[in-house]
């Protein structure tokens, strides 16, 4: 095994920093702090919009600490954010768009419209379910138990200090 890291989490290293392990109470406790932080940005023209970027990179670093927890990689959070959107424009193009274009050829506007949104909204449905599954696992698998290589277990379950 690599050196033991002992990192002492607070607010600042939960949210900023990829490194070391945390548990699943800081995990959802984080997740949910991110998630109120999102819904009060995205109600602020502009500046909120850029600020999210702050949330988004604590969200990584949130689910970094977690999959280590796990003894994963960090990179697994990759797949569901470039899955979600590459099955939502896949879909809404072969579920969506070439149905609207055939029922448009043959004079049913309203069926093409339906076509499409349909198969957008199930393209969507599907990424949000994705997206809410690998946050399932993430936020309630267990971490492993002693030492792995990404550093020492979480002291406590709430280790977050203020």
């Amino acid at each position: 095994m690599g050196p033991r890291l002992e990192i002492e989490m607070d607010w600042k290293t939960l949210f900023l920093s990829p490194e070391g392990r945390i548990g699943r109470q800081a995990f959802w406790i984080g997740w949910l702090c991110l998630l109120g932080a999102s819904v009060v940005l995205s109600a602020i023209p502009l500046i909120g919009h850029v600020l999210m970027l702050v949330v988004i990179y604590a969200s990584v670093c949130i689910h970094t600490k977690r999959l280590h927890d796990m003894g994963q990689t960090g990179w697994w959070q990759v797949l569901p954010v470039v899955f979600g959107p590459v099955l939502v424009m896949g879909s809404a193009l072969s579920i969506g768009v070439l149905p609207a274009i055939a029922a448009l050829t043959h004079g049913e506007p309203e069926l093409s419209v339906l076509a499409a949104l349909g198969g957008f909204a199930v393209s969507c449905f599907i990424a949000f379910a994705i997206w809410l599954a690998f946050t399932l696992w993430v936020g309630c698998s267990s971490g492993q138990i002693g030492d792995n290589k990404y550093g020492s277990p979480p002291t406590d379950t709430a280790a977050v200090a203020l």
